[in-house]
């Protein structure tokens, strides 16, 4: 299990990802005095408003209604402006869409789609930190495993890490993308030879709880990944739960891969714990 509930002391794997864009923007502008707005189901959010209050510029992070407030409070801390939109993720990504036209503001989503594609691609440039430091580990010990759980909302880390695996590691492993039941938009757009918008109720896997996929995520996972599964309620609540009474407390979010993992027999596994507790 690789564990990123404390990166930077963001909490989550999102930390290398926001952060890292928002600098390579404020390099390529030439300036700090930019304000970067994005839509967020909490982490992203984090790590764009840590980027943007470390380097010297301004963010304004869209929520949902289905966003935590915690999360809101910690945005704030990190000197962000919280806009309530919506009463999901999407609606949020639609608001930030409108504010940064209307506006001029930098959009620094972590999705992408036809015609917004570069911030998004920096942001899964700073995840793919995550499987060369993997690889380094795993090179050093001579044990690599034999499969892979990624977890995903919109897809952009799990298609950063896949990336990568396929590119570099030593020994290629099966590779499993874990969704919520509630939320399969990788899934039925693989399925579908396209992107796809799903439909269903809220999911308490609330991180990954995002109706339309990366453009970007769903083109490297439709050619690299192997098997797109998806995950219940009860299975990453469960999972949580295990990896709680273990020493590393975790979301239903967090421990999804896990959930999914459980359900098979692989001899090697690797799990991803993306974030910590709430």
């Amino acid at each position: 299990m690789k564990d990123e509930s404390a990166r930077m002391g963001l909490g989550s794997f999102k930390a290398l990802g926001g952060a890292y864009a928002a600098l390579r923007l404020i390099e390529r502008a030439g300036t700090a005095d930019l304000t970067f707005v994005t839509a967020s189901a909490g982490n992203h959010g984090l790590s764009v408003a840590a980027g943007a209050q470390a380097f010297g510029a301004r963010a304004r992070i869209y929520l949902s209604a289905t966003v935590p407030e915690p999360f809101a409070a910690r945005l704030r801390a990190l000197g962000a402006e919280v806009v309530r939109s919506g009463a999901d993720y999407e609606a949020s990504v639609r608001a930030a869409i409108k504010d940064a036209r209307e506006t001029g503001a930098c959009h620094l989503a972590d999705g992408s789609w036809p015609g917004y594609t570069e911030p998004p691609r920096l942001v899964m440039e700073g995840y793919t930190v995550i499987a060369e430091e993997l690889a380094s580990q795993l090179r050093a010990v001579g044990t690599w495993p034999d499969a892979v759980y990624l977890h995903a909302g919109v897809g952009g880390m799990a298609a950063a890490v896949t990336e990568r695996i396929r590119a570099g590691w030593d020994v290629q492993p099966r590779i499993a993308i874990v969704e919520p039941e509630a939320a399969p938009c990788l899934k039925a757009s693989v399925a579908a030879g396209q992107l796809v918008t799903v439909e269903g109720p809220v999911s308490a896997l609330g991180r990954l709880d995002c109706k339309q996929a990366s453009m970007l995520a769903y083109e490297i996972l439709r050619d690299q990944a192997d098997s797109f599964v998806t995950v219940s309620e009860a299975e990453a609540e469960h999972a949580a739960c295990i990896l709680t009474g273990a020493g590393h407390a975790t979301t239903p979010s967090g421990a999804a891969g896990l959930a999914a993992c459980l359900r098979e027999d692989a001899a090697h596994p690797l799990i991803i714990l993306s974030e910590g507790a709430e």
